[in-house]
C-alpha cells in the first residue's frame, strides 16, 4: 500500500499536473477570500467565503481523481496492480490517500488567509463568532473533500476514458451539492426530506455558521467509506471476471 501511495503521490509533482491543480485551487480560493472577506468590508462573510470554496473544491476535485484507475485500465496497467502484494483495499486506499493528500496541501496553503481575516476583527463577539465559523468551515472542507475525492476514484474505477471521468464526477458532485434546491419546486414533503438529508450543501451550510453537525461529519465520513467498498468491488468483480 505504501509503495502505491508513493508512486501515485510522485506522480502528481513529477508531472505539470499537481503543480497546476494547487495553483488553481489556490489562485481561485484567494481571489474569493478578497472578494468576500478582505473587500467586503463591513458585509465580510467568512460563511460565504466557504460556501464558494465548497463549489471550487467540488469543481477542481476531478483533475486530481479522472485519471485514478481510468490511466490504468488504458494503459493496461491495472492488472499489474490486481497482482501486486497488496490487497484490494490497500490499493484502493493508496489512490485514494495520494489524491487526498494533494487537496489536503492546496487546502492548508488557503487556510494560510484565515489569520489574516480574522486580525481585522476588532470586536470581541464578532472576533469569536468568525473564528469558530472559520474552524467549522475548515473542518467540514476538508472532510467534504474526502468524500468528493471517494466518489471521483470510484467514477475512475468505472471507465478508462479519463474526459468521461472527470465529466461524470463534476455532474454527480453538482447534485449533490444542489439538490437542496430543488426543494422550493417540490410539494411532496417525505422527498424535500430526502433530497435535504442528501444534500452535501445542507450540510455544510451548518459548520459555516459556527455549529458543528456531527450527523454531517458521520455522513461524510460514510460516503468515503462506501465508495471506497464500491471501488474495491469493482475490482474484485474485475479481478474474477
Amino acid at each position: 500500500m505504501i509503495a502505491i501511495y508513493k508512486r501515485e503521490l510522485k506522480a502528481f509533482f513529477s508531472s505539470p499536473a499537481g503543480y497546476i491543480y494547487i495553483a488553481m485551487f489556490v489562485a481561485a480560493s484567494g481571489f474569493c477570500f478578497s472578494m468576500f472577506t478582505l473587500l467586503a468590508g463591513a458585509e465580510s462573510s467568512i460563511t460565504s467565503y466557504f460556501t464558494v470554496e465548497l463549489f471550487i473544491a467540488a469543481f477542481m476535485t476531478p483533475l486530481l481523481t479522472m485519471k485514478s484507475f481510468s490511466e490504468e485500465r488504458k494503459q493496461k496497467t491495472e492488472q499489474l496492480l490486481m497482482t501486486a502484494p497488496v490487497t484490494l483495499p490497500g490499493m484502493v486506499a493508496a489512490k485514494f490517500l495520494a489524491s487526498y493528500t494533494m487537496f489536503g496541501i492546496a487546502f492548508l496553503i488557503t487556510c494560510l488567509n484565515l489569520p489574516v481575516s480574522l486580525n481585522y476583527l476588532s470586536e470581541a463577539n464578532l472576533f469569536r463568532y468568525n473564528a469558530v465559523c472559520a474552524l467549522g468551515g475548515a473542518v467540514a472542507l476538508f472532510l467534504v473533500g474526502g468524500a468528493f475525492i471517494a466518489i471521483g476514484v470510484f467514477v475512475s474505477s468505472l471507465t478508462e476514458n479519463q474526459i468521461v471521468s472527470g465529466s461524470v464526477t463534476v455532474v454527480v458532485l453538482a447534485l449533490l451539492l444542489l439538490i437542496s434546491f430543488l426543494n422550493t419546486y417540490i410539494g411532496f414533503a417525505p422527498l424535500r426530506a430526502v433530497f435535504s438529508w442528501v444534500s452535501i450543501y445542507t450540510r455544510f451550510a451548518n459548520f459555516s455558521s459556527g455549529y458543528f453537525d456531527f450527523a454531517a461529519l458521520l455522513y461524510y465520513i460514510s460516503i468515503m467509506g462506501v465508495c471506497m467498498f464500491l471501488t474495491v468491488r469493482v475490482y474484485e468483480k474485475r479481478r474474477w471476471a
